[in-house]
C-alpha cells in the first residue's frame, strides 16, 4: 500500500481574498480552478514540491482546515486494508469527478481523503 500526500484542504470565506494570499504572500500559484456545481468554486495553489492548497468555497462547510488529500493507486485495496488495522472509514469509496473517493478520520478527528485518478 503507498499513499502519498498530494493536498489540504481549505474551505474559505473569501476566495479572492484567499487566492491573494496564498500568491502574494505565500509564493503558490493558481494550478486549476472549477466550478463542479452551482454555489462551489475550487482553485487549487501549487507551490513548490508536488502537494496543493485546495481552497474551496462553498454554503455547507465551516471555514477552516476541511480534510487531507492523499493519492492512492488502488483505492479498494486500500481501504479494505486500512479497514483490517483499525482505521475508522466514514465515506465511500464513491465515484467523483476524478475517479474515487473515500474518507477515514485519524485519531483526532482529522478528515483523511484518499482518491485514486483515473
Amino acid at each position: 500500500m503507498e499513499i502519498e500526500v498530494k493536498y489540504a484542504t481549505i474551505v474559505v470565506k473569501d476566495m479572492d481574498e484567499s487566492i491573494k494570499f496564498y500568491a502574494e504572500v505565500m509564493g503558490f500559484e493558481i494550478d486549476s480552478q472549477y466550478n463542479p456545481q452551482p454555489g462551489i468554486m475550487i482553485t487549487l495553489m501549487k507551490g513548490k514540491g508536488d502537494a496543493m492548497i485546495e481552497l474551496i468555497k462553498d454554503t455547507i462547510h465551516g471555514i477552516g482546515l476541511y480534510s487531507v488529500g492523499m493519492k492512492v493507486e488502488d483505492l479498494n485495496t486500500t481501504v479494505k486494508e486500512l479497514k483490517s488495522k483499525g482505521a475508522k472509514i466514514t465515506l465511500g469509496p464513491v465515484p467523483i469527478m476524478v475517479g474515487s473517493l473515500a474518507f477515514l478520520e485519524d485519531p483526532n478527528g482529522v478528515r483523511i481523503a484518499l482518491i485514486q485518478h483515473e
